[in-house]
């Protein structure tokens, strides 16, 4: 069987590491905003070209608590991709925000930076784009428009880490990018786990108290925060994979290269750029047949994920919330379908994966 991911194989070569790191932090005693969050902090915002990176508990709180920090007035509008994972969408409605969404382009996956302009209103206040599957948004054009209509910009990086856009990695373009840790990610913890990066050491301050209960003091609280900090274990952990983040995402690279030379033209794949690159934390194809093609891998060895099979505004939870119609989203999560590609696996995996699909 080749499964979809491995976390076992995925995380088997950092063992002793995790094990020295695991040890280290039981022998200090010390488990919350320790040494090892601070070293991550600064090693994380040197990768991403950043000034600051703050450590939070998961990707859906770095979001949230990017929102905070700006400061919106209730029922603002942030406009957000219509085919995103919900927790994007659910980071503004918790805020107590508004979101509005916008179609992706086809070919990319990520927002059409044509179509923003159109769901511009008076109550807009930020963009909120999504690097989705690992492939860096068209960031031009997209901060063009956040810097003639006076729009922050914040990054959902979850699934992007190290990608770039015209050599520029994500997390760096906007005023806040937001990282998820989350253990099937390229740069995977053992939990969940976040982060999010900035510019200035004003806005970091203001993420370090949010995140811990709105204080800089201990027992004085400056902002009505939250409970949201990188467990000091964790980050240990995710210092040690860091160093190999590039290698991984190489590794992943390599992996869809084979895919794309060799799969069927009828299987739609992920387009490329010079300029986007795409660390494929997912490779998705598209088929209109994707269910049939989902069961006829499985039968012979092979499991896949749907990435994701309900649009956010066909979600039970959110349907009051969303209005709408959005085809170009609905298409995409009924024929979406991700392949295996990890670095739990060979060349030889891949090889096999292409040839049972080539003969669906």
């Amino acid at each position: 069987m080749i499964e979809y991911e491995n976390l076992r194989e995925v995380n088997r070569p950092y063992w002793g590491e995790y094990q020295k790191s695991l040890a280290d932090a039981l022998e200090r005693g010390w488990f919350v905003l320790g040494k090892y969050v601070e070293e991550f902090e600064r090693a994380f915002a040197v990768y991403c070209g950043c000034n600051y990176a703050v450590g939070v508990a998961s990707g859906l709180d770095a979001l949230i608590l990017s929102l905070k920090a700006c400061d919106f007035e209730p029922g603002s509008e942030v406009i957000v991709p219509s085919n995103t994972y919900v927790a994007t969408i659910l980071s503004i409605i918790h805020c107590g925000h508004t979101p509005v969404l916008v179609e992706p382009d086809p070919s990319t996956y990520n927002i059409d930076p044509d179509r923003i302009e159109d769901a511009i209103t008076p109550k807009t206040r930020a963009l909120m784009i999504v690097h989705l599957y690992g492939r860096a948004c068209e960031m031009d054009p997209i901060m063009d428009i956040a810097r003639r209509r006076a729009l922050r910009v914040i990054e959902d990086c979850a699934q992007a880490h190290g990608a770039e856009y015209r050599g520029k990695r994500v997390g760096s373009f906007g005023d806040f990018g937001a990282f998820s840790f989350y253990p099937t990610k390229n740069l995977g913890a053992l939990g969940d786990a976040g982060a999010i990066t900035c510019g200035d050491e004003r806005t970091a301050n203001k993420l370090r108290a949010l995140r811990n209960y709105g204080s800089h003091k201990k027992y004085y609280n400056d902002y009505l925060g939250i409970n949201s900090r990188l467990d000091e274990i964790q980050a240990g952990f995710l210092l040690k994979k860091l160093g190999d983040l590039d290698a991984i995402n190489s590794h992943k690279r390599q992996l869809a290269g084979l895919y794309r030379a060799r799969l069927r033209p009828e299987f739609i794949k992920p387009a490329e750029a010079a300029e986007q690159s795409h660390v494929y934390h997912i490779f998705n194809i598209l088929h209109e047949r994707r269910d049939e093609l989902r069961e006829h891998l499985l039968s012979n060895g092979v499991k896949t994920e749907i990435h994701y099979p309900v649009p956010p505004h066909k979600q039970r939870a959110l349907m009051p919330l969303l209005n709408g119609s959005y085809p170009v989203s609905e298409k995409i999560h009924r024929s979406t379908l991700s392949l295996p590609i990890s670095t739990c696996h060979d060349q030889s995996d891949i090889l096999r994966v292409i040839d049972i699909m080539n003969s669906f």
